[in-house]
């Protein structure tokens, strides 16, 4: 007869199985309201766990009040957030929709979704288009210009991306992916090795779509000229997988991470649909010129998905350039990624990283090894102003908090009672 750790031990090791083996191919570009699974015209997804507009911090707000004057539900702030307080539009994460967003993560009918397929499994996962830096939705920005480049997505890029894919059968993220972490991306927080060898995947049908050449520069220029092009992909990729391991009976694996600003919350595999939360905390990190840690917001995003799947945080091995950006030395990063493998099931077998001996990125978060260690999953992350519309002020690190760890533990121990 087999013991409850050795039940949690088999589910574990076919969760990382299941992880390993999925195949994330990027198949379309289309609207948010033609895609994603339960999306309705008064309906605004955001990242993280579920929040009411009451308790949304800034940078959601703002990219709220941006997304329904962007859909033509509000003329201006005020009247976008009356409507917004009002219970007519349904609040609802990203991750229930099979979806992802950075930061604020706030996606609403109109905004064109990336498809990604898993061709192992069957799955779908969705995810906004990066709009680049400076002023944007994802940090709660939402004056005229944030509303022009969204509008400039839609009707340009979006479809010119689409035309484009359509010559190409589909384009493996896995193995950009793969690629990009030996050439310095660790795929969260730095992308740029990513970014280029997707327009290089692309050019080619672009310049075969039959597009005018001055649509043609105008997207090219734009990929080029964003080096975190990729991220929203390889969030898109990393939640098509993670969503595999959801429901496996008796595994103690994490199947997502994510944040709204106001909460962390964690699922795990076997144990559901059912969140653990806790208070979302403060990055240490650099900021920009003219900031400080009192104007950061707590962590926020959909994009710890990485982390789920062994990127990001966990991968900083292949990113030792990563540190420039979040603060600490190449040495803390190898240092990083060795101790998440105390708190992971696996290595995974095709993602590897040359500054440890071409090892695979550490695998499955399991939540028994986080408690009994005390290692929390480390999360480098960008850093946002808690005021709607400032932007990023800087990056940096932050482990995730073990209370949510622990409420898990504790409710994996009670399906067994």
């Amino acid at each position: 007869m087999t013991t409850i750790g050795e039940r949690i031990d088999t589910a574990n090791v076919r969760a990382a199985e299941r992880l390993m083996d999925s195949q994330p191919v990027l198949v379309d570009v289309a609207p948010a309201a033609e895609s994603i699974p339960g999306m309705s015209s008064q309906t605004i997804l955001h990242a993280g766990p579920p929040i009411s507009w009451e308790r949304m911090c800034g940078p959601v707000r703002g990219a709220v009040i941006g997304a329904l004057i962007y859909e033509g539900l509000a003329a201006a702030p005020e009247e976008a957030e009356e409507l917004a307080a009002g219970g007519t539009i349904r609040f609802e994460p990203c991750h229930h929709h099979q979806a992802v967003g950075p930061m604020a993560g706030v996606v609403s009918p109109s905004m064109p979704v990336w498809i990604v397929l898993n061709k192992t499994f069957g799955n779908y996962a969705f995810c906004t288009l990066n709009e680049g830096l400076g002023k944007v939705l994802r940090f709660g920005a939402n004056g005229r210009e944030v509303i022009e480049r969204l509008k400039w997505i839609e009707m340009i890029l979006a479809p010119g991306l689409a035309r484009a894919l359509e010559g190409t059968g589909g384009i493996n993220l896995k193995n950009i992916i793969a690629q990009a972490l030996q050439m310095g991306d660790e795929c969260h927080n730095r992308n740029v090795a990513a970014s280029n060898i997707l327009l290089g995947e692309l050019l080619p049908h672009l310049l075969g779509s039959g597009l005018e050449r001055s649509v043609i520069r105008e997207i090219t220029d734009f990929m080029a000229g964003n080096v975190h092009f990729f991220l929203n992909l390889s969030m898109a990729a990393c939640k098509v997988t993670a969503d595999t391991i959801a429901g496996l009976k008796d595994c103690s694996v994490v199947s997502l991470m994510a944040r709204n600003g106001t909460d962390f919350g964690l699922k795990v595999a076997g144990l559901g649909d059912r969140w653990f939360t806790a208070p979302a905390g403060i990055p240490r990190g650099l900021y920009f010129p003219g900031h400080t840690e009192s104007d950061a917001n707590p962590d926020l995003g959909d994009s710890t998905i990485t982390e789920t799947v062994g990127l990001g945080g966990f991968a900083m091995a292949s990113a030792p350039a990563i540190v420039k950006f979040v603060g600490g030395t190449p040495a803390d990063a190898l240092d990083t990624t060795r101790e998440m493998y105390e708190i992971c099931v696996a290595r995974h077998r095709d993602l590897l990283m040359p500054a440890l001996d071409f090892m695979g990125v550490p695998l499955g978060i399991d939540i028994r090894k986080v408690v009994e260690t005390g290692i929390a999953p480390v999360i480098n992350t960008g850093i946002a102003h808690r005021e709607a519309g400032v932007g990023q002020v800087g990056a940096g690190i932050l482990r995730a908090p073990m209370e949510s760890f622990h409420q898990a533990l504790m409710a994996l121990g009670d399906q067994y009672e």
